[in-house]
């Protein structure tokens, strides 16, 4: 029968369906699209169609916004948030508004048009991670940007784009979902002395059901409240609030699991869209003893409909325990 399930660092609950029966072939492959790539802005060849490269790893002797890269990242052509010198907040009657102060640029992963870290041998998953690190090392000097996250969305049904990239948006405040999990840290924090995120990856180890990878220094498992079909989250064993400061080891850790889990989805679930989010503790020691940051992997299977918007559950068919189950199976 359905279960109700309460996630432990939102404090929302979550619909578990069994009975709509969802398994990975009951979910429809999207149509293929055929695609003009000869215009694509992110292959190799068309820097001239994008903004000039912030940062770019690429070989010795070529010059900046010319081919010979393999990783580049450049501001977006349409930014949601501009990096103007001021917030200018103002009210309107009891309206606030400010200017919209922020970093949004883009991370163009390969220089090959059908390129992805499914796919990509381990290096060049590792070349993107370096590549987030230092960018947002670099945001992270600019005392008015209050967080950051990375995001990603892949094919064509979630993104203009099928070039695979991710996106880095740094913010001037913090975004209202991780004042939410930092509130639900900060509570277990609080009655605990133990980092929430922590426990959880312990539990996780200990019961194993819903554990799909783990490395040396990485757990990836579907969580106990998953509010989407083979939703994973990828999380740090080690207590770590801060994804810019990763270090040599735990690149190579991430990148590994990063690589595995969508290694994993793919087969399972073939050329289905996703979303990748990557929280990250906000610009401040504040809340280092009890945020850790996590990535949160989310295949495009489900629509969210009224109910859904209407109550705030989400409801997923698929428990988590046997998206698990299959997702370690899969090759």
């Amino acid at each position: 029968m359905p279960q109700l399930r309460k996630d432990p660092v939102l404090n929302q609950w979550v619909i578990i369906s069994p009975e709509r029966g969802k398994r990975p072939s009951d979910f429809k492959s999207p149509p293929k699209i055929e695609e003009d790539i000869t215009h694509c802005p992110f292959c190799e060849g068309n820097e001239h169609m994008t903004s000039g490269e912030v940062l770019a790893f690429r070989k010795a002797g070529t010059e900046a916004n010319t081919k010979g890269w393999w990783v580049r990242i450049v501001p977006d052509i349409a930014p949601i948030l501009t990096p103007c010198t001021d917030a200018n907040r103002e009210g309107f009657g009891m309206f606030d508004a400010m200017n919209a102060l922020g970093v949004h640029e883009m991370v163009i992963e390969f220089p090959g048009h059908y390129d992805s870290i499914a796919t990509a041998e381990l290096e060049q998953v590792k070349e993107i991670i370096w590549a987030y690190k230092q960018r947002l090392l670099e945001i992270k000097k600019n005392p008015s940007y209050k967080h950051f996250m990375i995001i990603k969305n892949s094919g064509l049904a979630v993104s203009s784009v099928s070039h695979e990239h991710s996106q880095i948006i740094a913010t001037p405040i913090i975004p209202k979902r991780v004042e939410e999990e930092i509130e639900g840290a900060r509570e277990y924090f609080r009655y605990h002395d133990r980092c929430l995120f922590c426990d959880i990856v312990k539990q996780e180890l200990r019961t194993a059901s819903r554990l799909v990878y783990e490395n040396d220094g990485f757990v990836v498992f579907c969580p106990f409240a998953s509010r989407f079909p083979f939703e994973m989250e990828i999380t740090p064993k080690q207590h770590l609030p801060f994804f810019e400061n990763i270090e040599t080891d735990n690149i190579a850790s991430f990148a590994d699991a990063l690589r595995e889990a969508l290694i994993k989805m793919n087969a399972l679930l073939p050329e289905q869209p996703y979303n990748f989010v990557l929280h990250t503790s906000p610009c401040s020691d504040a809340y280092k003893d009890y945020y850790h940051w996590h990535l949160s992997l989310m295949p495009k299977l489900t629509k969210t409909a009224g109910f859904e918007w209407g109550s705030g559950f989400y409801i997923n068919p698929t428990p988590p325990e046997d998206a698990a189950e299959l997702l370690r199976k899969a090759k």
